[in-house]
């Protein structure tokens, strides 16, 4: 993963993505934001970590 400085966020790509499409992961104390990569100053989703983390477990798991 690589990291973009946002808002003083640390902001990480997912290595899977060949386009740079996807969504950018920030980890602020007690909160997980989401964001779309091709609109970085466009809305954020917060999260609970140990939602983020049932979401990603989910992922793994489904087609989407």
């Amino acid at each position: 993963m690589h990291l973009t400085h946002d808002d003083n966020l640390d902001w990480q790509l997912s290595t899977y993505t060949d386009s740079g499409a996807c969504v950018e992961v920030a980890r602020p104390s007690g909160a997980v934001l989401v964001r779309d990569s091709k609109r970085r100053t466009g809305p954020r989703i917060s999260m609970e970590p140990a939602a983020f983390a049932a979401l990603v477990d989910w992922a793994k798991t489904h087609q989407v």
